[in-house]
């Protein structure tokens, strides 16, 4: 008879939007700092560089993909918390508008519609100079969440 394989599990997810302490190393070394958290807006900034480039010298469009669907999942989540529940990203669109290889952007997250199954929100990353460097939408379903 053999043994059973190590259990392992997984560290369950907080309610807290604001308590990111615990995010996973590829969100902290994306580098997106919260500023402002609300149930309806989220503000934050990337200070982009090298650690952000594809081979080509320019910051990898995964980078502002992550940025669009933390921003809105950390601000849908905070909307519904007092309900027990969180919201998780169900499609996320981003549009790359200019090239950035390096500097600060400052990231905005929207609600356009908060139901009660649902949200959606608009997120713009802009450069230092206030051009809009990508845009994104993301459509979140609300679950209950784990404690």
């Amino acid at each position: 008879m053999g043994t059973d394989p190590p259990v392992t599990t997984a560290a369950k997810p907080s309610l807290d939007p604001a308590s990111l302490d615990s995010a996973s190393a590829f969100l902290q070394v994306a580098g997106l700092v919260f500023d402002e958290i609300t149930a309806t807006r989220v503000t934050g900034h990337l200070t982009l560089g090298p650690e952000h480039h594809t081979p080509w010298g320019v910051v990898h469009g995964g980078v502002y993909t992550t940025a669009v669907e933390s921003a809105a999942s950390v601000g849908a989540s905070a909307a519904v918390r007092e309900a027990g529940q969180v919201a998780v990203g169900l499609t996320n669109t981003t549009h790359f508008l200019r090239s950035v290889s390096q500097g600060p952007v400052t990231v905005t997250a929207s609600a356009l519609s908060q139901g009660r199954t649902q949200q959606l929100w608009r997120v713009d990353i802009t450069d230092e100079s206030g051009r809009l460097v990508a845009h994104g939408e993301l459509r979140l379903q609300n679950v209950p969440g784990r404690t």
